[in-house]
């Protein structure tokens, strides 16, 4: 048996009791000279030094749920100055931190239990991963002794206790903890790694025995490093700078990587940029943000969602400077030439972090490895060193005329009566009622599509979108995450009807539980609604894709679910009750949700997507 040190001058009596035993050694680990500590050396429970180690590291929030393996984590939190926020769900969880990381610039902690717990993350940690998130994922397992046995709820069916395999291809790391005397050798590997080069999720997974192990008090003292991130060097900065100085039609085309959280600072140098050699500048979905909206050389997006003038811009460039992008399917027209980019013949030069995009959808003229704010810092000096170039004016027009034009297609609409609502006026009563600096987390569907194309931002980072895996039940989770990391903004999830059904809609409970005064906008078409669009042109039905009841639309009663839940819940039943709504919402510190019933229209579609030239009807 172990025995409790008396007075050891770090804790007190009382201090040992509230954060775990502190004992000294009389087991395996204080015979074992190996470790350089002599005999005599206090060892305490693994889980409250853990949880120190954690505090230590700036861990504000861990968002989780509950199983038989994390109990002794849990124990160890209670005690902790850390806030555990639990979720109905574990893929609400992953999508919680995530929010949080996306505007923290913090890594986003998940805690999860083994086996259903772990699957159920899955989806948000992947979604994560693409998007170049940072998350740190412990995940509780089986007890160590036990692997192949297949105790309660174990993988092991090919893989002795082999949980974590299924979050190999898309973590940048992952680590099976099998001595406690790893684990906090893999704790500070995990924060480094995921924040480092391309940051991304790192998983941890802790047999459960370990939390209730002993370690030696000193055992977590080693802290991540702080890293320099790679930067652009001067002479290749120069050297794109004469390039785009001296193309007849460049452009500067801005990816994630310029607005993310954790790269501050970026778009306001790639303004200056843009301005100092007078280019036009064309985004990606998540580069969104990346000017405000309304600056005279903003094109806007591009791809299959774009606008008509930031296609004709990139594809008719003979030069395009791409920072912070991988250049993806959905923001290329599928690398179809004839939409958006033309490479080659225009001359790409590509900056990015992760040495695995330069070059892998397109050739590439000059590719360079850096940061996205560093790399810009470095331009933004070499251009200074040129002459002033002088404003063309016929650019400045042709996006003004272009995205003048097309936004006009929508002006009956933004102030349209009609009930069912259109969607564009949903947005045009938003922007009025949002403050500036508020936060948009769509889902996926009309919200994220219309609202990159049409919703104007001016405050960077305050659209929050899921790219990459473009996850359905991301924004209904991820606002709660966005909330926690920036309380005092508001925020606001778009989400569609399938959307909140796919997020779970214990967000509510979890919103109430933990006072999280968020905002969710349902625009309920009764209908997935994108994919509805696609069915319908390509096959001229909608089946699958409609809710229907009876040969009738199908909705459900948001609003009272959200009243049942103790949250404020509205239902909307005119389209001038839209606005109002808005404005209470943002100014009550009660959750609220507002379902809006909205007609099915399809986003316009200035670029490309492949799957039109795959579907072929038949017989």
């Amino acid at each position: 048996m172990s025995t409790l040190v008396h007075k050891s001058g770090a804790y007190s009596d009382i201090e040992i009791e509230e954060r775990g035993e502190l004992v000294l050694p009389q087991g395996r680990m204080g015979e074992i000279a190996a470790y350089g500590r002599p005999k005599g050396t206090p060892e305490r429970i693994a889980a409250y030094l853990m949880t120190e180690y954690l505090e230590k590291l700036g861990v504000e929030v861990i968002f989780g749920l509950c199983g038989h393996t994390v109990v002794g984590f849990l124990d160890a939190l209670s005690k902790s100055k850390i806030r555990y926020i639990s979720s109905r769900h574990e893929q609400v969880s992953a999508h919680m931190a995530e929010g949080y990381a996306r505007v923290t610039g913090k890594p986003g902690v998940l805690m999860t239990h083994l086996g259903p717990g772990l699957t159920n993350a899955v989806t948000g940690i992947a979604s994560a991963s693409l998007d170049s998130i940072p998350l740190v994922v412990l995940a509780g397992d089986v007890p160590s002794y036990y692997y192949g046995r297949h105790p309660h709820q174990e993988f092991n069916m090919f893989l002795d206790g082999g949980q974590f395999e299924i979050c190999r291809p898309f973590c940048k790391r992952v680590y099976r903890v099998d001595r406690v005397e790893d684990l906090p050798r893999v704790l500070e590997r995990a924060f480094h790694l995921a924040v480092s080069g391309r940051p991304g999720p790192v998983l941890v997974d802790i047999p459960m025995d370990h939390f209730s192990s002993n370690l030696f008090v000193d055992s977590f003292s080693k802290t991540p490093p702080e890293v320099a991130k790679p930067s652009l060097d001067p002479s290749t900065a120069l050297r794109i700078v004469e390039k785009l100085a001296e193309a007849k039609n460049p452009v500067l085309y801005a990816g994630g990587g310029v607005t993310s959280s954790l790269v501050q600072g970026a778009p306001a140098l790639l303004q200056e940029l843009a301005e100092l050699l007078e280019l036009p500048v064309s985004h990606t979905l998540m580069g969104k943000g990346c000017l405000p909206d309304g600056h005279p050389l903003l094109a806007g997006q591009t791809g299959f969602w774009g606008t008509p003038v930031s296609n004709a811009l990139c594809r008719n460039a003979d030069y395009i400077l791409a920072i912070g992008t991988r250049l993806a399917e959905a923001n290329s027209s599928s690398w179809d030439s004839r939409y958006t980019f033309n490479i080659p013949p225009t001359k790409l030069m590509h900056i990015d972090i992760d040495p695995m995009e330069i070059g892998r959808n397109y050739q590439t003229y000059i590719g360079a490895i850096s940061d996205s704010r560093l790399a810009l810092e470095q331009l933004v000096l070499a251009a200074r060193t040129l002459a002033p170039r002088s404003q063309r004016p016929a650019l400045r027009n042709q996006i003004a005329e272009s995205n003048g034009a097309f936004l006009a297609n929508f002006n009956d609409h933004y102030t349209s009566d009609a009930f069912p609502m259109r969607p564009e006026r949903i947005l045009r009563e938003l922007r009025k009622a949002l403050p500036e600096d508020g936060y948009v987390i769509t889902d996926v569907g009309w919200n994220k599509n219309g609202v990159a194309q049409q919703f104007p931002f001016t405050h960077p980072g305050t659209f929050i979108t899921p790219s990459g895996l473009a996850t359905m039940g991301f924004g209904a989770a991820a606002m709660l995450g966005v909330k926690v990391g920036q309380p005092d903004r508001a925020a606001v999830a778009l989400i569609g009807d399938g959307g909140m059904s796919a997020a779970n809609t214990s967000v509510l409970a979890t919103a109430m539980e933990a006072n999280i005064a968020g905002v969710w906008v349902v625009m309920d078409n009764s209908a997935f609604g994108v994919i509805a669009g696609l069915e319908d042109a390509k096959y001229d039905t909608t089946f699958g894709c409609v809710h229907m009841r009876n040969g009738q639309p199908y909705s459900i009663d948001y609003a009272a679910i959200a009243r049942a839940h103790g949250a404020v819940g509205v239902d909307i039943t005119s389209a001038d009750q839209v606005g109002p709504a808005m404005e209470a919402a943002f100014d009550t510190d009660m959750p609220t949700l507002i379902r809006i019933p909205m007609v099915n229209v399809p986003t316009p579609t200035p670029g490309h997507w492949n799957i039109n030239d795959i579907y072929r009807a038949g017989n």
